[in-house]
């Protein structure tokens, strides 16, 4: 259980989880409250199971995730688990729908309507390294592993 909370007292890790933690947050916000131009929760969850067939349970976890999951990295709390909801999230929003885009995103507007997956690569990598590394300095995580006995 230590290691899970285990964590040095690098910089790295906590200008990771709270840049990642950050705009993760705002696009759960946006699944989740209807903030920032969003749909809010019911329209989301009728989207993610009506037009692209997705379980309930996936669709929720993915508003979870979005949401409490970035309140959880920003705090550096279960800081492996959210890295590790968020890379899930971004693996399955590369698959099922940036894939067909191409790498790059539709900053114009012009071209095939879409929007290639770069943004959706960076946030796994931020995720992964997360995963690996623990959330760094000032972190809960790291109040809990010094808690904890060996």
């Amino acid at each position: 259980m230590k290691t899970f909370f285990q964590t040095d007292d690098a910089w790295s890790g906590l200008i990771l989880r709270v840049v990642l933690g950050t705009v993760m947050f705002a696009h759960g916000a946006q699944k989740l409250l209807g903030w920032y131009g969003g749909n809010g929760f019911d329209a989301t969850m009728g989207f993610f199971t009506g037009s692209m067939g997705i379980p309930w349970i996936l669709a929720f976890l993915v508003v979870l995730g979005e949401s409490f999951g970035a309140l959880a990295l920003i705090a550096g709390f279960l800081t492996r688990l959210a890295a590790f909801g968020i890379a899930s999230i971004m693996v399955g929003a590369i698959g099922m729908v940036h894939w067909q885009h191409g790498f790059f995103m539709n900053w114009f507007g012009n071209g095939e309507s879409g929007e290639g997956f770069e943004y959706h690569l960076l946030a796994l990598g931020m995720s992964l390294s997360l995963l690996i590394t623990g959330p760094g300095k000032w972190s809960l995580d790291g109040v809990i592993s010094n808690q904890i006995k060996e």
